[in-house]
């Protein structure tokens, strides 16, 4: 059984959640359309790294600006790892729990102040790669050390250039998270599951009307019933090979039972009553790359006390009882 994560906001961080702020995070209530359906905002910065380009591929040179509560930006700390990318890429952790003025750099467990810039809010790294920056404020950030600004904000196409852009400094170089083989496949099965099950938790708990949560919900779970059909006959979504699919998939299964079934209304089935899925999930969370960088307090602390307008009393419930180290059948 889990115990009760620390709840204890940093002390140097005056909050005004009702206020929600201008931070551009979650600490504000997300956009909906005129049905009260969730709108994601736009991620405007979306450069690439090339062998030759504005931003070419060098050792030492880009850092990775992230959350361990952050689906988004968790899956950018994976293919790190997987890729063997840590002593390449620099990395810098936020507090997971936002107040008004959105991310942070804070000391604490499992953080890191920003040794890069000595930035204190991440609003800084916007700020400085587009003064008076209006928008939407995310992890992850890909980070330029010499042109000092963002590279991308991005965060399809920030995994996809660290597992190809990097691999003469890698120490898994053959590792092909997205062989041009079966890149079709992964782009339509990518589609998918961003649509209804990545952004589709989303989707659901940040509704504001029944009708799109609805929708939403029906849409999640019909796709992790066909989900779990294609992964009774195969080790990884596209056969015997890891790739991209995958680390974008796993990141919300493991928040699922910790905190979507609950804070996001997604409660038709947990996780742990799908045979094929929930064996997936442990035999990936078993592997190091993704087992050091899940870290399962961050991810509740920042759910259950960033949303007040879902969970205005900001308690973090102990949760379900999980053995994420069960052995499994892969």
């Amino acid at each position: 059984m889990t115990t009760t994560p620390q709840n204890t906001l940093p002390e140097a961080s005056p909050v005004d959640f009702d206020a929600y702020g201008e931070s551009g995070g979650w600490a504000r209530k997300p956009a909906a359309g005129d049905d009260g359906a969730f709108v994601r905002a736009p991620y405007p910065f979306q450069g690439r790294i090339t062998a030759d380009g504005e931003f070419p591929a060098e050792p030492n040179r880009y850092v990775i600006y992230a959350s361990y509560a952050c689906p988004w930006a968790h899956r950018q700390l994976i293919v790190r790892e997987l890729k063997g990318l840590q002593d390449v890429i620099g990395v810098a952790i936020v507090d997971p729990v936002r107040d008004a003025r959105g991310w942070a750099f804070r000391s604490g467990p499992d953080l890191t102040l920003d040794p890069y810039n000595g930035f204190t809010l991440l609003r800084q790294a916007y700020d400085a790669t587009e003064p008076g920056y209006p928008g939407h404020i995310s992890v992850p950030v890909l980070w330029d050390t010499k042109s000092k600004r963002i590279v991308s904000n991005n965060f399809p196409d920030i995994s996809i250039d660290l597992g190809h852009q990097f691999n003469q400094w890698a120490t898994n170089p053959n590792l092909d998270l997205y062989p041009e083989p079966l890149r079709a496949d992964i782009d339509e099965l990518n589609d998918l599951v961003y649509n209804t099950v990545n952004n589709g938790v989303y989707k659901s708990g940040f509704a504001r009307s029944q009708a799109p949560y609805e929708k939403a919900v029906t849409a999640l779970f019909e796709t992790l019933d066909t989900l779990e059909t294609r992964l009774a006959d195969r080790t990884y979504l596209l056969g015997d090979q890891i790739t991209e699919a995958d680390v974008r998939l796993w990141v919300t299964l493991a928040r699922f039972d910790a905190v979507y079934a609950t804070h996001f209304k997604t409660n038709l089935h947990r996780l742990t009553e799908y045979p094929n899925l929930w064996d997936y999930a442990r035999y990936l969370y078993q592997q190091p790359a993704f087992t050091n960088t899940t870290k399962f307090d961050h991810i509740k602390r920042h759910y259950f006390i960033t949303h007040p307008h879902i969970n205005p009393t900001r308690i973090v419930p102990i949760g379900f009882a999980t053995d994420w180290l069960a052995p499994t059948q892969r």
